[in-house]
């Protein structure tokens, strides 16, 4: 059975344990994510383009296990509306989850119907199947609110009220505070690409460096603290070595999991 196929059979058949998530990386800020008998697709990037590194996870034509897909911002290794048309005629069950500011173009370009759009905002809170998706506000590079609608264009998502994607974002004034009434997360996955004037000057904006997000997690204290966003495109990568190596060392006891690509691993919602 090719890879993709064996992947998105074991995504279907997983049964995580009680209280306990089952998560895949698919590159990039990617993750599959199924707890008790929901799946949800995060951030998956599975257009083949020629300019990546990494190969797509799966065909998105077959990708008809997921009750959900979510996207962070309208970026196209986040939201992928090539694979989201596909996957939509995969599965007319699979609902779509991302920002209120971009339904409408996702929607007209991707053929979706907009009621399978859950368009959401900082503090909405959705519920899918056995996860509870809560979105707050990403900066990327800045907030970006809109004064008009109040709507913000980059969001990071609290998946179970336990895991914390923060999609592509920087450290911002009141953050952490945002992220504290949550409690103690199972994990946080966070980006560190970081970011520079050379990227800056062709319109890649910024994320956190592997610093940042590894002080982010230290202030928070996550029962796992996950780097991502680092290996898919030659001219914006990061090094997961060196966020695992500053956060064992700045804070002692953290624990880091850089996972394998495409390959299960399991995280305790439990604290």
């Amino acid at each position: 059975m090719p890879l993709g196929e064996a992947l998105l059979e074991e995504i279907r058949n997983a049964r995580p344990p009680q209280d306990c998530a089952a998560l895949w990386w698919l590159g990039q800020m990617g993750y599959a994510v199924k707890i008790g008998g929901t799946a949800i697709l995060i951030d998956g990037f599975l257009c083949p383009r020629e300019d990546r590194l990494i190969p797509p996870a799966f065909d998105p034509e077959q990708a008809d296990c997921f009750d959900a897909v979510l996207g962070t911002h309208d970026h196209d290794d986040h939201i992928d509306c090539w694979a989201w048309r596909r996957i939509a005629r995969a599965s007319d069950r699979t609902r779509f989850v991302g920002p209120a500011a971009h339904r409408e173009r996702v929607c007209r370009e991707t053929g979706i119907d907009p009621s399978r759009y859950v368009a959401m905002n900082e503090g909405a809170r959705v519920q899918i199947g056995e996860i509870s998706i809560e979105a707050v506000a990403a900066a990327h590079e800045f907030l970006d609110r809109d004064p008009a609608t109040g709507w913000y264009p980059h969001l990071s998502y609290v998946l179970a009220g336990k895991i914390f994607h923060g999609g592509d974002t920087l450290i911002y004034e009141g953050q952490r505070e945002k992220l504290r009434r949550f409690g103690r997360f199972a994990a946080m996955i966070l980006p560190i690409n970081g970011r520079d004037g050379a990227r800056y000057r062709r319109n890649c904006i910024g994320n956190m460096t592997f610093q940042e997000a590894a002080d982010l997690a230290g202030e928070l204290r996550p029962m796992a603290a996950i780097p991502g966003h680092y290996d898919m495109f030659s001219g914006n990568l990061g090094d997961p070595e060196a966020f695992a190596d500053y956060l064992d060392a700045k804070y002692p006891g953290m624990q880091s999991i850089i996972p394998r690509r495409f390959e299960r691993f399991d995280c305790a919602l439990d604290a």
